[in-house]
């Protein structure tokens, strides 16, 4: 019994990390729906959710206003979640060049600020970021010219991740969504993605849904745009960069606020776990989600079941492997904490950070937890 759950969970841990990325493109020889990607200039609302972001948002707005996109065609949008420090002030100085401050009373979230924004909105299409995240010069006209599609309902940019000092957990970071804009990129080949890259996706604001403050709308979103009869997309060429945290624990709870509004998000959405209804998109969630949520209750159990077979030579070859690579990341954890740098450690390092904020969020969401509001971590 135990060499019979040792390797049902080691063909399911394979299966949840490499076997779907290796599905997702054979699928996709076979099944291939093209998209209508000619150049159009939409109404945009550029909108910037953000709190307390003085040290930011100055340089976020002069970036966004140097984009590529006509100027008379773009409303760019800051909605202060309640911010307490300079924010709002600073954006107020943008408002002769067209920027428009939204400010949300009650320090509500992210998703709820976001959904009073898109209520103000006058774009015909959205575009969501952050304070700290930089577009490429043409990412708008990029992300826009999906929407001459008129099945397309939602799109996703590309996200990638910048680590200049060389942090062990920025080098996992990076590593994890090339893997993402990846299977994204596939998806998109087959028909539609589930989930978008938070820092630079949008919507037709016709499809755009009102979301609880509690769940995260870069996936629940999307979601619910699917519901609605639409394609979600990926656009590889619409390209934003982000500065990854520089410690571990940063990640961490940053790790363990989204996946918990995810997992939330999620039970919102369950009816899209319906295979009968949404094969698809079903098979997309349960392979790249649900099991990658469930997987350090895999991992315990493959070392438990492990521990019962050390009575012969392969498996504690197996259980030995298994303890020297939690070994490097801890190594990797303690020198994270005295501030060294230690770059055999980054994806042993990363792994556990990611499947241990899992373990907590898997009871924070069991036990009801809401996680609404979010402080800034990146800088």
């Amino acid at each position: 019994m135990s060499e019979l759950v040792f390797w049902l969970l080691v063909v399911t841990i394979f299966y949840t990390y490499f076997g779907y990325a290796l599905l997702i493109p054979l699928i996709g020889l076979f099944v291939k729906r093209l998209l209508d990607r000619r150049d159009i200039t939409p109404r945009v609302t550029f909108l910037i959710t953000a709190y307390n972001e003085e040290k930011n948002i100055r340089k976020k707005l002069t970036e966004v206003l140097a984009l590529d996109y006509p100027r008379e065609q773009l409303e760019v949008m800051v909605a202060s979640d309640g911010s307490t420090d300079r924010t709002d002030e600073i954006v107020r100085e943008f408002r002769d060049q067209g920027v428009v401050l939204k400010r949300v009373e009650g320090r509500v979230g992210k998703t709820a600020t976001q959904n009073e924004a898109v209520k103000a909105a006058t774009g015909d299409v959205i575009i969501f970021s952050d304070a700290t995240t930089v577009y490429e010069k043409d990412a708008i006209r990029k992300l826009v010219r999906n929407y001459n599609d008129p099945e397309v309902g939602a799109v996703s940019g590309r996200y990638e991740y910048v680590n200049p000092t060389g942090a062990p957990v920025g080098t996992g970071s990076i590593l994890f969504w090339k893997y993402e804009n990846f299977i994204k990129s596939m998806q998109t080949r087959i028909r539609t993605i589930s989930g978008c890259c938070g820092c630079i996706y949008s919507v037709r604001k016709t499809a755009y849904v009102p979301l609880p403050g509690d769940i995260i709308s870069d996936l629940v979103e999307p979601l619910m745009v699917i519901q609605r009869g639409y394609r979600v997309v990926f656009e590889q060429e619409a390209v934003a960069y982000e500065e990854t945290t520089e410690k571990s624990h940063e990640e961490f709870r940053m790790r363990i606020r989204v996946i918990t509004r995810a997992m939330r998000g999620i039970l919102f959405a369950r009816g899209l776990l319906n295979p009968f209804r949404f094969p698809f998109v079903s098979f997309q969630l349960i392979s790249h989600k649900v099991l990658r949520w469930l997987i350090p209750f895999f991992l315990i159990g493959l070392l438990v079941a492990n521990a019962f077979l050390l009575d012969r030579q392969f498996y504690v070859i197996t259980f030995a492997l298994q303890g020297a690579f939690y070994f490097l990341a801890l190594v990797g954890l303690l020198a994270d904490r005295t501030g060294k740098k230690f770059k055999p450690a980054a994806v042993p390092l990363y792994f556990c950070i990611v499947n241990t904020a899992s373990l907590i969020a898997f009871f924070k969401t069991l036990a009801g937890q809401k996680m609404v509001t979010w402080e800034t971590v990146r800088k």
